[in-house]
């Protein structure tokens, strides 16, 4: 069945998410979301062999590294979209495949895209992406989280070159007013083009009681007293059930690459 085209956006902005495939993690380790950060500094602000600066090949206007998935608002700049994401994704995995020795796609064959037309829009997704570690738990607040690119907004941390076009967007909006609104919960009647609720992670809670009630164990860690291919089947399903693997290794106390080859 051939792939439907996207759609293309007036005003070259485009709201893009890759996610790993089969919900793999793809940042495992700070170092890890660091290379990313650094990854999308590079195509922001480009330089030539001398290191000398060269035209963008984008622009980002705002960013959330999520455990298995990634927000960008993006613009095209010298080069299309599916250029500089592919680029992007295919220069991080071959990092992380040889860091973490392991093989293989890590990203979902096509990512997602939809266009940023106008302004209220392009002021909705800046709150949802940054609002994105909250909704899923990982952060108390917006600021909290350290790998999405509020700090920009804030100064304070930059990361090396500033990647996103912040000086762009506070020239509409004061950042006392920005501040406000990123920090203003999104009402849940908001639609917004995301992945399946799959991609957020469950609770220790919820994942203690799905492995106590699915199969009848006292203790997360009773999965050690199983065989080897019954501790598998058990392992993946609790990923997809939307366990993370840190989670895992933490409750069970199975080593973190078994639980990744699981």
């Amino acid at each position: 069945m051939a792939r439907t085209l996207r759609t293309k956006s007036e005003t070259g902005i485009y709201h893009v998410m890759m996610r790993g495939v089969n919900h793999q993690i793809i940042f495992e380790q700070p170092s890890d979301y660091s290379r990313f950060q650094e990854l999308l500094g590079q195509f922001a602000n480009p330089k030539d062999e001398l290191n000398c600066p060269q035209p963008p090949r984008c622009s980002f206007y705002a960013y959330c590294l999520m455990p298995n998935h990634v927000h960008l608002l993006i613009k095209e700049e010298s080069e299309d979209l599916s250029s500089v994401v592919k680029r992007i994704s295919a220069a991080y995995a071959l990092y992380f495949n040889k860091k973490h020795e392991r093989c293989g796609h890590l990203f979902q064959d096509r990512f997602k895209s939809e266009p940023v037309n106008d302004a209220a829009y392009f002021f909705t997704l800046l709150r949802y992406i940054h609002q994105n570690p909250m909704a899923a738990g990982l952060s108390k607040d917006v600021i909290s989280y350290p790998w999405s690119s509020w700090r920009e907004y804030e100064s304070l941390q930059m990361v090396c070159e500033s990647i996103c076009k912040t000086r762009h967007v506070l020239k509409r909006m004061t950042l006392d007013e920005l501040r406000g609104l990123v920090n203003e919960p999104l009402a849940k009647s908001v639609r917004i083009l995301d992945y399946d609720k799959s991609n957020c992670f469950a609770s220790d809670d919820e994942v203690r009681e799905y492995l106590l009630d699915t199969y009848g164990l006292r203790t997360p860690a009773d999965i050690l007293l199983l065989s080897k291919d019954r501790r598998e089947e058990i392992l993946r399903s609790a990923k997809d059930f939307g366990a993370s693997i840190r989670q895992l290794e933490r409750m069970t106390g199975v080593g973190f690459s078994i639980i990744r080859r699981a």
